[in-house]
């Protein structure tokens, strides 16, 4: 295999270089899945905007079978511009080294459900998650599960924004997900994505102030109704993620960078990378050593407070989800927010940025205050042309 050499803008954008080492082991019958055909033989995914702000991860906007998609695609070493020819065998070696040859199907499904106990936690709803993912790998509707199959939803199943969309698959506002190949994967597009972030050049996205990112979004964003309706769908997001059929999902990057939308102006979650499992989280907390809170952080904001006399974190996010939202809506709503509401709306939002993560405030006061929230925006758009 012949293994291309970029860099600056290049070398985060390969989208060329992903498709070959995909292909390569598809044909290798090392992979399968839904849209291998369709990509390595076919040819019908077309590759457009490269999206990604970092070489490990690999997205673009793109074309399949005339609809709108964005593509993702887990390749990290293979576009290194360093990588050896010896890339791709210790890739299959690593990535693709489970279940082994003779696993029985139940054998599988039951190291499914060990590992989704694991991320997930130890939910009653997990046999229902571990049967989409064995339909997912019988992609060909054949009844049975080849070595192949299992290979490639396992290998996708280790990437966190995948475990997210499957958990969310019947959420509103998570994206669809529309097929995969080995750990290459397809979801719907986002029409309205933070566009004018993704119009910049990649190496120049993560640089942006997040101050620049308000000032964008009032200069090139919707109109303050438009806005006002998909401020009222991250806020349904945020109850999504909330204990429910696959537990609490904490939101640990939160910006407006996250912040997409569809043509109708409906909330779309952009980009689930930084959402984790409460599990997740509190594996990464739980007996940590830390001198102040900022050693307790998961992601980006995912914050818990260190006990400086043990000398541990703690397990209760500082911040919850909607607090951190609440912070993001501020310089999203408050400019060009209509005279009558504008003190109000800034009240509400105050009060919601100052709640609490401890678990005994979690539950109805954070229900009544998002709430409220919702409503305030719905009297304001309802029976008009932006609801």
């Amino acid at each position: 295999m012949v293994y291309l050499h970029y860099s600056s803008y290049s070398e985060l954008c390969r989208g060329r270089v992903c498709q070959v080492v995909i292909c390569d082991q598809y044909r290798k019958g090392i992979i399968s899945g839904s849209i291998c055909q369709d990509l390595c033989e076919l040819h019908k995914v077309e590759w457009r905007t490269c999206l990604s702000s970092a070489p490990g991860q690999q997205v673009y906007s793109g074309l399949w079978r005339d609809k709108d998609v964005t593509i993702k695609c887990g390749i990290e070493e293979a576009l290194d511009s360093k990588a050896q020819p010896d890339v791709a065998p210790r890739r299959e070696l690593v990535l693709f080294d489970k279940p082994t040859r003779g696993t029985s199907i139940k054998e599988f499904r039951e190291m499914t459900l060990s590992f989704l106990k694991a991320n997930l936690g130890d939910l009653p709803s997990l046999p229902a998650l571990v049967g989409q993912v064995l339909l997912m790998a019988d992609f060909n509707k054949d009844s049975r599960v080849s070595l192949a199959e299992a290979k490639s939803v396992w290998a996708l199943l280790q990437r966190n924004e995948f475990l997210l969309l499957l958990s969310l698959q019947e959420k509103e506002h998570a994206s669809r997900l529309l097929g995969y190949c080995g750990d290459l994967y397809l979801t719907e597009g986002i029409p309205h994505g933070p566009w004018h972030v993704a119009a910049l050049p990649p190496l120049l996205r993560p640089l942006l102030p997040p101050a620049l990112h308000s000032t964008l979004q009032q200069w090139l964003g919707p109109a303050w109704p438009w806005r006002a309706k998909i401020a009222i769908g991250l806020l349904e997001f945020v109850e999504e993620l909330f204990h429910g059929s696959y537990g609490t999902f904490y939101m640990c990057e939160t910006t407006l960078a996250n912040v997409g939308y569809t043509a109708t102006y409906d909330f779309k979650m952009a980009d689930l990378q930084q959402v984790a499992p409460e599990a997740a989280v509190r594996r990464f907390l739980q007996g940590r050593r830390c001198e102040h809170s900022a050693d307790c952080t998961y992601g980006r904001d995912c914050r818990a407070p260190c006990d400086r006399l043990m000398r541990q974190c703690k397990g209760d996010l500082i911040q919850p989800n909607l607090a951190k939202v609440c912070e993001l809506l501020r310089d999203y709503l408050l400019p060009g927010a209509p005279a009558d509401l504008r003190e109000e709306l800034g009240s509400q939002l105050r009060t919601c940025t100052t709640l609490s993560g401890l678990a005994s405030q979690v539950e109805a006061h954070h229900s009544l205050v998002l709430s409220h929230l919702k409503t305030l925006l719905w009297k304001k758009i309802s029976n008009t042309k932006y609801s």
